[in-house]
C-alpha cells in the first residue's frame, strides 16, 4: 500500500490536517486506533481562530448546527459563601473578527463532522481501529485490530497526531518534560437552565468552577481539586459532588443533581510540555504529540487545528510546487512553535492565579480581573491572545495598570506594526508564500 501523506491518530488535529489534504488531491492516509467515540472528556471550546479555520475546511455550518456560541466569559469572585458576587466580563465582541465569540461542541460530534467531510475526496483514506506499531525510514506498519492483521504502508511523509503517546515523537526520538500542576479537575455534563448561555468562572480563594454552556441545553463544568483528593471524595455520597457545585452557583439547583454516580465524573489531570522539535527530515508531529498545554482557557484542542491547519497548508502548497523536499518542513515550527510558547504561558499562568488557596491571591485576581475589562488595551490583549487571531504581548505597564498602579486607559486600540497587536496576515500564517522559498 502506499500513500503521500500518512498521519497517525485520527483526532482532531489529525483529521484538521487530513481533511485539507485532501482538498488539495492529496493522497493521505489516517490510522486512528479507537474504533468509535472515545468516552474520555477532551476539548470542546473553539476559539475564533479554529472556527475561521473550520470555515476554509467547509465545515462551519454544520459547526454552528450542533454548537453553542459563547460571546461573553463571566468571572465571578466570591469573598465567601455568604458575600455579594463581584463580576467582571470578558467580551469576544472587543474583536475584529468574522468570528466575536467562540463556541462550545461536542468533541466526538465535531471528529464526525470533520471526518465526514473528508469521506467525502477520494483520495482520503481512514482505518479506525488501527494503529501505528513501527516505522521504519517511509514505512509505516500498522496493525488492524478488528481483523488481526499487520500491514505495511509506504509514504512520503509521515505525521504523528497521536496524543501524548506518540510512536511517531518515540521514532524522531524526541523526548518531554513534563510539568505537572498542584491540582486536578473533576469534569462533567449535565442538563443547564435555558438561562445559563455565558461562559461562567466562579471561584473563592480556594474554590473553582468553570461552566461552559454546549448545545441541547447542557453544560461542560471543570471543578478544580487539590491533586490526590479524587480518591478521598469518590468515597463520599454523590451528594457531595452537588454540594461543592450549588454552593458556588445555586442556580445549578435541580440540575447537577441529576448526576447520580461518581463513575458520570471525569478525573482530569492537568501537565504541560513543550517539544524542541517537530520535525525531523519527512516526519513531523502536531497537536498533543508536540505540546499539551493546561487546560484552564482549553487551548489544547485549538492549538492542534492551528498546527494542522499550518502544516496542511504548506504540505498543499509543496505538493502543487511539485516540491517534496523535507526540508521544507522547517516552515511549520517557523510559525507555529513561538506561539504555541505564548499559548502555554498564558494557561500557565491562568493556572498559577486560580490553583493557590490563599485570600490576597484572590483579592489580587478579583480587582486585576475587574480593571482589566475596563481597560480598552488590556481587554483587547487578552482575548486577542486566547483567540488565536493575533499575539500581542502584555507589558510590565500593562500589569501595572492591572494591578492598580497606574490610570485605566479609555483609548481606542490603534493596531499599528509598531505596537505589534494586529491579527495575523496570511503572510504571518503562511509565510513561504511571500517568495519563492519552497525547495
Amino acid at each position: 500500500m502506499r500513500t503521500s501523506i500518512f498521519i497517525s491518530g485520527g483526532g482532531i488535529g489529525g483529521l484538521t490536517l487530513g481533511l485539507k489534504a485532501a482538498r488539495c488531491g492529496i493522497d493521505v492516509t489516517v490510522a486512528e486506533r479507537l474504533p468509535g467515540p472515545s468516552p474520555i472528556y477532551k476539548g470542546e471550546l473553539l476559539q475564533p481562530k479554529s472556527l475561521e479555520i473550520l470555515d476554509s475546511l467547509g465545515v462551519i455550518e454544520s459547526i454552528f448546527k450542533h454548537g453553542h456560541k459563547i460571546s461573553d466569559l463571566e468571572m465571578t469572585e466570591l469573598k465567601n459563601l455568604k458575600a455579594v458576587p463581584e463580576h467582571s466580563l470578558m467580551s469576544y465582541s472587543i474583536l475584529p473578527s468574522r468570528y466575536p465569540f467562540s463556541l462550545m461542541i461536542h468533541h466526538e460530534t465535531l471528529k464526525e463532522i470533520l471526518l465526514d467531510k473528508a469521506k467525502e475526496y477520494p483520495s482520503f483514506h481512514y482505518h479506525p481501529h488501527t494503529i501505528c506499531k513501527e516505522i521504519k525510514d517511509h514505512t509505516v506498519t500498522l496493525e488492524d485490530r478488528k481483523e488481526k492483521q499487520s500491514y505495511e504502508v509506504e509514504c512520503d511523509f509521515i505525521v504523528g497526531a497521536e496524543g501524548r503517546s506518540s510512536v511517531t515523537r518515540n521514532y524522531m526520538d524526541i523526548s518531554v518534560k513534563e510539568k505537572n500542576y498542584n491540582h486536578h479537575f473533576l469534569t462533567v455534563t449535565f442538563p443547564r437552565p435555558e438561562s445559563m448561555v455565558k461562559g461562567k468562572i466562579i471561584s473563592t480563594y480556594q474554590s473553582f468552577l468553570g461552566l461552559f454552556p454546549l448545545p441541547d441545553n447542557e453544560v461542560r463544568s471543570v471543578y478544580l481539586i487539590p491533586a490526590g483528593e479524587y480518591k478521598s471524595l469518590r468515597k463520599k455520597p454523590i451528594s457531595e459532588f452537588h454540594n461543592l457545585y450549588k454552593k458556588l452557583c445555586p442556580e445549578l439547583e435541580g440540575y447537577v443533581d441529576q448526576i447520580k454516580e461518581w463513575k458520570q465524573i471525569q478525573l482530569m489531570v492537568p501537565l504541560k510540555y513543550h517539544s524542541d522539535t517537530y520535525v525531523k527530515d519527512h516526519l513531523a508531529i502536531i497537536g498533543d504529540a508536540a505540546h499539551t498545554v493546561h487546560p484552564m482557557a482549553g487551548e489544547g484542542m485549538n492549538m492542534a487545528i492551528q498546527d494542522g491547519d499550518v502544516l496542511g497548508e504548506l504540505l498543499c502548497d509543496m505538493h502543487k510546487e511539485g516540491k517534496l523536499d523535507p526540508v521544507n518542513l522547517e516552515w511549520y515550527p517557523k510559525v507555529r512553535k513561538k506561539r504555541v510558547s505564548h499559548q502555554m504561558h498564558l494557561s500557565h499562568l491562568s493556572a498559577l492565579a486560580y490553583s493557590y488557596p490563599y485570600r490576597p491571591i484572590g483579592w489580587l485576581r478579583k480587582n486585576s480581573l475587574q480593571r482589566m475589562e475596563r481597560d480598552t488595551v488590556s481587554h483587547y490583549k487578552q482575548m486577542l491572545n486566547i483567540s488565536g487571531l493575533g499575539l500581542w504581548r502584555e507589558t510590565l505597564y500593562d500589569r501595572m495598570i492591572q494591578g492598580g498602579v497606574l490610570p485605566i486607559r479609555t483609548d481606542k486600540i490603534s493596531c499599528d506594526k509598531e505596537q505589534g497587536c494586529t491579527i495575523f496576515t496570511q503572510n504571518q500564517d503562511y509565510p513561504w508564500k511571500e517568495t519563492e522559498a519552497l525547495r
